[in-house]
């Protein structure tokens, strides 16, 4: 109980602090992406490190950032597809999530493996 009570207040802080770090910058969409996923990340780190250990912490912290990476790769050619041929959003993003999967599978081989 006591690590679902530290759970929701570290991860409230730092979705809030985040949040008004992206409040301050332009433009305003900025605000979701700074509120969600780095204070979630370091949530989970910060509570993987008191379970698990730095060691274990920091594999985890690599998967992230692989993640992070892909999608980043992912984003970036749905965007361009969505962009410049207008097709539905939803059969790209679909269509395009073999995209993350191979950068995921692929970041992983050569970084992680």
């Amino acid at each position: 109980m006591k690590e679902f009570i530290f759970r929701f207040l570290v991860g409230g802080a730092l979705v809030s602090a985040f949040a008004m770090v992206g409040d301050a910058l332009r433009p305003k969409s900025f605000a979701g992406l700074f509120g969600a996923a780095p204070s979630i990340g370091l949530a989970t780190l910060g509570l993987t490190i008191a379970a698990e250990g730095k060691m274990y912490a920091a594999t985890e912290a690599r998967s992230m950032i692989v993640g992070a990476v892909a999608f980043f790769i992912y984003a970036s050619v749905v965007s361009k597809i969505l962009m410049r041929f207008r097709p539905s959003a939803l059969a790209t993003t679909t269509a395009c999530l073999l995209v993350w999967l191979g950068a995921s599978y692929g970041l992983w081989y050569v970084w992680v493996r």
